[in-house]
């Protein structure tokens, strides 16, 4: 059986050095907000190339964090529109209307999967506070574009990076591509803890502040809250977890293209859809995700060649019970990816007798 991801095995390389790291803070004795989320945050900062990182709980809560940061601020109010791509994981979503906010859904370009840039414009209204992108997969978004349309009508513009550690645009990683960037750091992630965690980065620096203290129940002295804030902080042992794998995240990346190139250039299967990379380079192919139209089948038939894959994601936001309120809309391509889509195995542990294998049957369907 070649599984779709086998996290234990994925880990092994770093074991000594997380066991050690862990061991590092159970003698510590400082399990919150210590030295190992500060220097954690002080290498992904460096790393993403901007000024500020804030360790948070997880990526749902880095993106509700920054946009609740933005209310405190006066830059947006209760019911104010945020345009987000429709075909995102819920999570960005859930993150809008946690924050009291009012998700737009904007249909994504059929090639990359990622918002499209030309359909957003005609979603401004005077209600339109930001634009969400999320890298989808691996691959970044458009930000030229999406940053000039932003500044045409003064919006924001926050990322969810979710799966895009390591992705780069036009030279620059994703990360300090805009006002803010959320991260999550799942273990399935390619920066992934032992748990959930997450991060925000921002060059703005008052931004930086108030999710701060947003994070750590509204406080920014001790037992003095100014904000109505809630619980959401990075721990010292996932910390010290990430420090660890951020020295071999490029490394990782790197391997990842290795394994994606070796997708792009052998599989000849015309019913297959390869994703769009039109620099490998800049891709960190969080997943390598292809579509068909008879996927169901595809997907079956690789599982009876012991060929482990998955949907990422079955069902749009818009079809989810949770929003069922959005039951009537229609969003054709966004439907369209997610009835083709499906993920390949594609990972640190993965060998490349095993995507040869993969390839092969591939071909054969």
């Amino acid at each position: 059986m070649i599984p779709f991801l086998d996290l234990k095995k994925v880990n092994e390389k770093y074991q000594s050095e997380i066991e050690q790291a862990v061991l590092r803070v159970v003698r510590s004795g400082w399990y919150i907000l210590g030295e190992e989320v500060k220097q954690f945050e002080t290498s992904f900062a460096d790393y993403c190339q901007v000024n500020n990182c804030i360790g948070v709980g997880n990526g749902l809560e880095a993106i509700k964090l920054i946009l609740c940061a933005y209310k405190e601020l006066g830059i947006m109010s209760d019911g104010d529109e945020v345009i987000v791509p429709a075909n995102t994981y819920i999570a960005t979503i859930l993150a809008i209307t946690e924050s009291r906010l009012t998700p737009v859904l904007v249909e994504p370009d059929i090639r990359t999967y990622n918002i499209d840039p030309e359909k957003i414009e005609e979603k401004i209204t005077s209600k339109t506070k930001a634009i969400l992108p999320v890298h989808l997969y691996g691959l970044s978004c458009p930000m030229n574009e999406i940053n000039k349309i932003a500044q045409k009508y003064n919006l924001k513009v926050i990322d969810d990076a979710a799966q895009a550690h390591g992705a780069i645009y036009q030279g620059k990683p994703v990360g300090g591509l805009c006002d803010a960037t959320a991260f999550s750091f799942y273990p399935t992630k390619n920066l992934g803890a032992l748990g959930d965690a997450g991060a925000v980065t921002t060059n703005d620096t008052k931004l930086a502040e108030v999710i701060r203290a947003l994070a750590n129940y509204g406080t920014e002295a001790k037992y003095i809250n100014k904000y109505k804030g809630f619980n959401s902080r990075l721990d010292e042992v996932q910390a010290a977890v990430l420090s660890v794998k951020l020295k071999y995240l490029q490394d990782d990346i790197k391997y990842r293209q290795t394994l994606a190139t070796k997708y792009f250039t052998e599989i000849v299967n015309e019913n297959i859809i390869l994703p769009f990379a039109d620099t490998i380079t800049e891709h960190s192919f969080h997943m390598f995700v292809v579509r068909c139209e008879r996927r169901d089948e595809l997907q079956k038939y690789l599982s009876d060649q012991n060929i482990q894959t998955q949907v990422h994601y079955p069902l749009p936001p818009h079809k989810q019970e949770a929003y069922k309120e959005w039951s009537n809309l229609s969003f054709s391509i966004t439907e369209k990816i997610h009835k083709e889509v499906l993920s390949l195995p594609l990972n640190t542990a993965l060998t490349l007798s095993e995507v040869t294998a993969i390839i092969s049957c591939l071909n054969k369907f």
